[in-house]
């Protein structure tokens, strides 16, 4: 039954006029006028990309399962629940690497957000690429949130479902408008850190707390989510505001007004989150170096 939320969402999300729903604020008609960027054939795109990342969630979800049952003796002792766990964290991996490493290749190795590369503002680059990486961004959060809500509150509280919502309603606006994915990769850039927190999940789980790699993996966690959630916020702000009003190369304020605002706020609300999980990652890597200290 747990495959059911999966279909629901993609249901759900094929049924709302997302165009209609974004040309309703501002000057939006305008905008979409202007670029020319809705057409058929990238909304077509677009609904493909989504698909494709639940398919790969459920299709990831599967492996896991199967994986797990033949590599690791522990897994067919846990209970329902810890395996539904289990196999949502390696969908949720699978996704961290694929958004990290694409976000990476498209921030720094490819030239569409060189500023001398191109003549159009920065800020409203875009590519069909990058256009995927967002869809398929989109079918994560949209199957996980699912899950998370059909088993609430067992794979996460508000807490999370704060979290994919702002970051659903943030990715769907850049990916209808073709505006701010600079800003947009970034932030998904900051996955990089989810594969060490679901691996202290498994090995917690594992009973292998007191292990080196548990140890190890938490000093990763720690300088990781430092440079990716807390540095790297703190980059995107001065970023942002430095290009604030840049006109002839990047220029925030041209975003449109509802995607405009919504940079102003979510990411900060992002932020602020981040903190509070860096505080509980720090005290909780304080207390496994303590206890490992006590070991020797």
């Amino acid at each position: 039954m747990q495959y059911v939320c999966f279909f629901y969402a993609v249901w759900c999300f094929q049924q709302v006029d997302w165009m209609g729903f974004a040309l309703s604020f501002g000057s939006l008609p305008v905008l979409v006028s202007s670029y020319d960027f809705a057409t058929p054939n990238k909304e077509i795109q677009w609904l493909g990309s989504v698909f494709t990342g639940i398919i790969f969630c459920v299709v990831v979800y599967r492996l896991t399962a199967i994986l797990s049952s033949l590599l690791f003796k522990g897994y067919g002792k846990l209970s329902s629940a810890e395996k539904i766990e289990w196999n949502n964290r390696g969908f949720s991996t699978f996704h961290a690497l694929f958004a990290s490493f694409t976000s990476f290749y498209l921030l720094v190795l490819s030239d569409i957000f060189n500023k001398d590369s191109h003549e159009e503002l920065v800020i409203n680059r875009s590519s069909t690429f990058s256009n995927s990486v967002l869809g398929i961004s989109i079918g994560y959060f949209l199957a996980d949130l699912a899950m998370i809500l059909w088993h609430f509150p067992a794979l996460g509280g508000l807490e999370y479902v704060l979290h994919h919502g702002l970051s659903m309603f943030s990715i769907i606006q850049s990916l209808l408008c073709g505006q701010g994915q600079i800003y947009i990769l970034m932030v998904l850039f900051s996955e990089s850190t989810t594969p060490f927190v679901n691996l202290r999940w498994h090995l917690d789980i594992a009973d292998l707390k007191s292990s080196k790699l548990y140890v190890w993996n938490g000093i990763a966690l720690f300088f990781g989510w430092l440079i990716a959630r807390i540095f790297l916020f703190m980059f995107f702000f001065i970023h942002m505001w430095t290009h604030f009003d840049e006109a002839s190369i990047f220029s925030v304020k041209e975003i449109y007004p509802l995607g405009f605002y919504s940079l102003l706020v979510v990411p900060p609300v992002l932020a602020m989150m981040n903190l509070f999980w860096f505080w509980k990652i720090a005290k909780g890597l304080v207390k496994t170096i303590s206890k490992a200290k006590h070991s020797i």
